[in-house]
């Protein structure tokens, strides 16, 4: 039998909402991810952002899927969700530029993201970037909204992969890199 029951504690138990949302954010930026951007073209506009909470939901089914979560104020998740198709371009360890172009950190206007990159259409017309360790070319299933983001679940119509196989990570609020561990480390 599973107890399911869950306490917070970061000192003391802290009852109100805004020190569970630190909590929170600070226990997130704790777990190291891999960077993506998801990158969309079509009748709803041509749009890209970075986004860090994406995954591989099944591999198994009538095709391979995976989701994105994508702030709704986003121009990308409004995009994506009118071309109902996207690419999630997983990105090589040397494009922090790109992740950052993307996330917006940078004074290039959103309509300019995709002169400042290289890339070129995927088979679904998505633009996929080049350079990117992986690039899944999706047709949008299905999208939940959830509080303040799109759950956007994608099945992958093509898997385009580079010789490079070094991730871009983030965790601990900054970009980072995979160290391979022997068995003695």
């Amino acid at each position: 039998m599973w107890n399911c029951s869950v306490s917070l504690t970061l000192g003391d138990l802290m009852p109100d909402s805004a020190d569970l949302r630190a909590a929170f954010v600070e226990g997130m930026s704790r777990a190291a991810t891999f960077v993506a951007v998801a990158t969309t073209d079509g009748d709803g506009g041509r749009a890209g952002v970075t986004v860090s909470s994406l995954t591989s939901v099944s591999a198994d089914g009538e095709q391979p899927s995976l989701l994105v979560c994508i702030n709704r104020q986003s121009p990308a998740a409004t995009a994506i969700l009118q071309n109902r198709a996207f690419c999630a371009n997983l990105l090589a360890e040397s494009q922090q530029d790109i992740a950052n172009l993307f996330a917006g950190r940078s004074a290039t206007d959103r309509a300019e993201r995709f002169d400042q990159v290289d890339w070129a259409a995927g088979d679904l017309g998505q633009p996929v970037l080049t350079g990117a360790t992986a690039a899944f070319e999706c047709r949008l299933a299905t999208a939940l909204l959830w509080e303040t983001h799109h759950i956007i679940v994608g099945r992958v119509v093509a898997v385009r992969l580079t010789g490079n196989a070094s991730a871009l990570l983030y965790g601990q609020r900054a970009y980072r890199k995979a160290i391979h561990l022997t068995e003695d480390s």
